[in-house]
């Protein structure tokens, strides 16, 4: 393999264990979150369910083995009510934001129209999810403005 293919496939790699990380994150927003935003968190596990089965065949189309799933997470906090998971979706969504920006900047062509997409998606759920949005989603945490991601 090249070195930009190298690249690739580990920005692929890193969004990949990113949206394992957000289905298991989900399933723990989606037992604390209230009625009213149950839906939501339903529509967010769904689509990142979808990319992570997205991110998987596009490693084994580089002929490589896609990295698997922890048997859990560590929450960044803990998550006890319905307001606590609405700021976990959130820090969900802003981390896989990060982990899209740096895929966009490592792959070309059909790939990063769709890592772009991903990435304008977990911003636009972030911002519903914290009633607000910063000017770079996923690029904060590299300003030293939010909490280092894991």
């Amino acid at each position: 393999m090249s070195e930009a293919e190298d690249r690739e496939l580990d920005a692929l790699q890193a969004a990949l264990a990113a949206e394992h990380a957000a289905v298991y994150g989900y399933g723990v927003v989606g037992g604390r979150v209230g009625e009213e935003r149950r839906t939501e968190a339903r529509a967010a596990y769904d689509a990142h369910r979808a990319r992570r089965d997205a991110l998987t065949r596009d490693v084994r189309d580089l002929g490589a083995r896609p990295v698997a799933s922890a048997a859990g997470y560590a929450l960044p906090f803990e998550v006890p009510d319905a307001a606590s998971a609405v700021r976990l979706a959130a820090e969900l969504e802003e981390r896989v934001a990060g982990v899209y920006s740096d895929l966009v900047r490592a792959v070309g062509g059909d790939r990063r129209t769709a890592a772009a997409g991903a990435l304008r998606e977990a911003a636009v759920r972030a911002a519903r999810w914290r009633g607000g949005s910063v000017a770079f989603p996923g690029l904060a945490e590299r300003a030293g403005s939010a909490t280092p991601t894991a």
